[in-house]
């Protein structure tokens, strides 16, 4: 089987050109790690909008201690990849870029958290909120798509 080309996009996505990798049944794995991250959402009570709305009123630790449990293990990981040289499950090396501090991450963290407050959502748990029957989500989604292409619309202006 021939070596597919891999180009670097100019955001740095990977790009895969035509291959199996592209198949709906290649990807499937993605759907099912999805569906098991939803149900971890739903039973750890991360979709909860009561549970949001306690953290921003700090009225209990029980999001501080996920989201601070997850950065914890993000880190490790991160350590674990630099340390040991880990590669992709293709066996592609793992590079993390050098990230630079700008004001504009301020703003963005501003908005994003009022945002937060405001729905009861961040965008990782919409789908799984969606997904318990919370219909009234789908405008919290729409609007983080909007938001989405309002930012890649006047992406060159704004202060990076």
């Amino acid at each position: 089987m021939k070596k597919e080309k891999h180009t670097l996009h100019q955001y740095g996505i990977n790009v895969i050109g035509n291959s199996l990798k592209n198949h709906w049944s290649y990807q499937i794995k993605y759907l099912v790690v999805g569906i098991l991250f939803g149900i971890v959402f739903v039973k750890s009570e991360v979709i909860s909008w009561f549970r949001i709305q306690e953290m921003f009123r700090l009225q209990s630790f029980h999001m501080y201690g996920i989201i601070g449990s997850a950065i914890v293990t993000g880190m490790i990981s991160i350590w674990v990849i630099k340390k040991f040289n880990i590669k992709t499950l293709d066996g592609e090396p793992i590079s993390i870029a050098p990230k630079k501090f700008n004001k504009g991450q301020i703003y963005g963290g501003l908005i994003f958290g009022f945002g937060w407050a405001i729905t009861g959502a961040c965008p990782g748990p919409l789908f799984a909120q969606i997904g318990t029957g919370s219909l009234v989500v789908i405008v919290t989604l729409l609007s983080a798509i909007l938001g989405t292409w309002v930012y890649g619309y006047y992406r060159e202006k704004l202060p990076h």
